[in-house]
């Protein structure tokens, strides 16, 4: 059975919200709602309520009554309380982060599930963003796995303190920071989602970041609170979504783009890692995860797509010795994908005006 909007509308016009006393339809709580493949997801928009916060449990029913339709694959229901139109001049709903004040583009490399590589797509892709002349920076913003400390080679290091602020450490020309760096790497983080927004905003604003053109934000898997945070404390300028070929990588990174549509950011494109296989001995290709299903999709959602990296077991080796294949093995078709990408989410931002091309006079290679 084929879920339309009607339907979802429809069954959303029996919940209702207990203090307003009418449902969430009739409220115009319900916003961007999107159905695609079975997958439903939308917003629920509370304009400037100051305690959208207690309105979980009603997102939480929401999201319970369309899962249940007969025909619905999965649901996303996020929360949003965005300032009404024609009040600039109200305060905003967060203070501003002072540690990003000289950041002038920051980005999300996302997924909607774990194991697509996400992590060696945002290393390489700041590396090579920094060998282009641009001044990056990496963020780890992944609480639960932090992986930036192994792909940089940094995961023996310590952040020194100056003032109140933690001071990135430099690696292959890129800022980074990482709870990798502040807790044993053998060490969970049993933390429940308050706690991971707030160490996300603190590795943003606490940290010392300085004039960068570009941060690379590194997120977690999925489209929690994280993913949220992110988006309601910063001004992002895009996101970038990362799935392998496989159908079961692309249904979830389905909900990544349909989650940060809901939120207002910018989808940059999509990116198919681990796309094909060359034999090193027969020259033989194998498309081990499948091959072309991010471009197809890209093609369905309308969204662009970024280009493909290969399956290679160097990606895979040089991220283990904390060398991106980038600056590794530059003659590499590997880190010639990679440095495309750059190329990629570079243009889509300057064609944004969010980062301006600048004259080659005006660029200095990292150190």
């Amino acid at each position: 059975m084929k879920i339309t909007k009607e339907d979802v509308l429809e069954a959303l016009a029996r919940v209702e919200d207990p203090v307003a006393g009418r449902d969430i339809v009739s409220l115009g709580y319900v916003s961007g709602l999107v159905v695609r493949d079975g997958h439903v997801g939308f917003a629920l928009d509370l304009g400037d309520d100051p305690d959208a916060a207690a309105k979980e449990p009603l997102r939480a029913r929401a999201e319970s009554v369309v899962r249940s339709l007969p025909g619905v694959l999965g649901a996303t229901v996020v929360l949003t309380a965005e300032r009404p139109p024609g009040a600039a001049s109200a305060p905003p709903r967060h203070p501003p982060l002072a540690g990003i004040a000289e950041v002038r583009a920051i980005i999300a490399v996302a997924s909607g599930k774990g194991g697509v590589g996400k992590s060696t797509v945002a290393a390489n892709l700041a590396v090579a963003l920094a060998g282009a002349g641009l001044a990056a920076g990496l963020l780890d913003a992944d609480i639960y796995g932090p992986s930036v400390p192994r792909l940089m080679g940094l995961d023996q290091k310590k952040p020194e303190v100056e003032g109140k602020r933690l001071l990135p450490l430099a690696a292959h020309g890129v800022a980074t920071m990482s709870i990798g760096y502040l807790v044993p790497a053998a060490k969970a983080m049993v933390w429940r989602g308050p706690m991971v927004a707030s160490a996300v905003s603190q590795l943003l604003g606490d940290v010392a970041w300085g004039a960068l053109d570009i941060l690379v934000v590194d997120m977690p898997p999925g489209t929690g609170d994280a993913q949220l945070t992110l988006a309601q404390r910063v001004p992002l300028a895009g996101a970038v979504i990362v799935s392998t070929p496989q159908d079961l990588a692309l249904i979830d990174a389905r909900k990544a783009i349909a989650m940060f549509g809901q939120v207002e950011v910018p989808i940059l494109g999509l990116v198919e890692n681990m796309s094909r296989f060359v034999c090193p001995h027969c020259g033989t290709a194998s498309d081990i995860f499948g091959h072309g299903g991010a471009r197809e999709t890209a093609a369905a959602l309308n969204v662009p797509f970024l280009g493909e990296i290969p399956l290679e077991m160097r990606i895979r080796e040089t991220s283990d010795r904390g060398a991106p294949i980038v600056l590794d093995a530059p003659g590499s078709m590997e880190a010639a994908a990679f440095r495309d990408l750059a190329a990629a989410v570079r243009a889509r931002l300057s064609a944004r005006g969010v980062l301006a091309e600048r004259s080659t006079e005006d660029v200095s290679q990292p150190e």
